[in-house]
């Protein structure tokens, strides 16, 4: 064989390898690819399908959620508008206030209403200024009757000192508390 002839076959035979490998290794390997490719993408839009599925339960879930908190909010309002007496109350709540105080058996120094605060029409802030004196259980248990008034009732501002005492009478416990007392009301 010449060499012509040798190098006429071994082109001839790289061909046919050539081709023997692209019909059966790169052909289905670039279907399966393609094939690869489709079933992502399927399973993408699956996906992405799923995503807003889940998106609307859980809008779904959250409207559900906040009906409840509103439903415990609107119960809350209810119970806090119950505790503010109406505008036209106010005298008799700071009536009950000066008779808790006396009932106690402390003796009222000073009791004057300070200026009335309106908070946004929504409510209103009665402030009252209280001087007493008299045994310190006394107090503590006006402050005990003050807290189980079904009103809304804030003490602001408390001063307590040992009261000045006669050389005739030394009992001792005895003192003299400055207060401002906060009562709310509903507003207009």
């Amino acid at each position: 064989m010449t060499n012509d002839v040798r190098k006429g076959v071994f082109f001839v035979l790289l061909l046919s390898l050539i081709f023997v490998a692209y019909t059966y290794m790169v052909k289905p390997v670039n279907a399966d690819i393609v094939e690869q490719r489709q079933m992502a993408q399927l399973r993408l839009e699956k996906l992405a399908q799923l995503g807003q599925l889940a998106e609307s339960k859980n809008a779904t879930f959250a409207a559900k959620y906040l009906n409840e908190q509103i439903e415990i909010l609107g119960t809350a309002i209810t119970f806090f508008e119950s505790k503010l007496p109406p505008k036209s109350k106010i005298h008799e709540v700071l009536e009950q206030v000066v008779i808790i105080a006396q009932k106690q058996g402390l003796k009222p120094k000073t009791i004057r209403t300070l200026k009335k605060k309106s908070h946004d029409g929504d409510y209103i802030e009665q402030s009252l200024k209280m001087g007493l004196e008299g045994d310190f259980d006394a107090f503590y248990s006006f402050l005990l009757e003050l807290e189980k008034l079904p009103r809304i009732i804030k003490i602001r501002e408390l001063k307590i000192t040992r009261a000045k005492q006669n050389t005739s009478n030394k009992q001792d416990g005895l003192i003299a508390a400055d207060l401002i007392v906060s009562i709310f009301f509903q507003g207009s």
